[in-house]
């Protein structure tokens, strides 16, 4: 080997490369251990409504000492554990301050028994008083239909503007049949049930009903209307519609 200058090279090639990563390891902890560069502000950033503040305080509790050494992806997962906390973003900013940017859930409706739905169809688990839950839509269908039902939900409200009407809960059932009942308005209560989609996607029939509720249940007698609680809406060319205390 000592005669054999290829490996000679070869070897004194991987001395160094071992020597230089010996260095930089050392150089790291130094580095990460200097008081030379400590960290001195954290900034809070994010339009914040119902997360709490002793809540996110306390999540990041411990962070500080010094700016390289600051471990941004525990506080990243400590502070998405914070209750109504949707999205954080984390950055250094040199040569003393950590930025942290929060965005918060924001309640579309309410999803099943106690959950909640965010904007972006997502569901999510936060504590909400009794006046402004009431104030939301319920959604209820199979897990992960989340978004898709809070898609619908706006494609239906949009259908049942023309009637100063929107849904107060919208359900999809285990068969993936659609059934609405609407909010307020004249026909508050009233509900509908849409099916499944096929051939004719649902919003094609509700657009029909829609198109034809001043001729038909518009016509009704005020109290035959108030009355009113089910429209089937399953059917090609028409609906049906069950009043109380009517027969045939």
């Amino acid at each position: 080997m000592w005669d054999n200058p290829r490996l000679l090279h070869k070897a004194a090639t991987i001395l160094i490369g071992l020597a230089a990563l010996l260095f930089a390891y050392a150089g790291l902890q130094l580095l990460l251990r200097s008081p030379l560069f400590p960290l001195k502000e954290i900034v809070v950033r994010g339009e914040l409504k119902n997360a709490g503040a002793a809540e996110i305080e306390s999540a990041m509790d411990g962070v500080g000492g010094n700016f390289f050494a600051a471990d941004l992806a525990s506080v990243r997962a400590r502070l998405e554990g914070v209750t109504w906390v949707r999205r954080v973003d984390l950055r250094r900013v040199w040569p003393d301050r950590i930025e942290v940017m929060l965005e918060e859930h924001v309640a579309f409706a309410r999803w099943g028994g106690s959950g909640l739905v965010n904007t972006f169809g997502e569901p999510f688990s936060a504590p909400l008083d009794g006046g402004r839950a009431a104030k939301l839509p319920l959604l209820a269908g199979p897990a992960g239909s989340e978004g898709e039902l809070a898609r619908r939900y706006r494609r239906f409200a949009e259908l049942l503007a023309p009637l100063g009407e929107s849904p107060d809960r919208v359900v999809l059932t285990p068969r993936y049949a659609w059934q609405l009942r609407l909010a307020g308005g004249g026909n508050g209560g009233l509900n509908l049930e849409l099916g499944r989609d096929g051939a004719e996607p649902v919003e094609q029939r509700l657009a029909r009903f829609v198109a034809a509720y001043p001729e038909t249940l518009g016509r009704l007698p005020r109290r035959a209307a108030a009355e009113s609680r089910f429209v089937d809406l399953r059917y090609p060319n028409g609906f049906a519609l069950r009043v109380a205390g009517w027969k045939g």
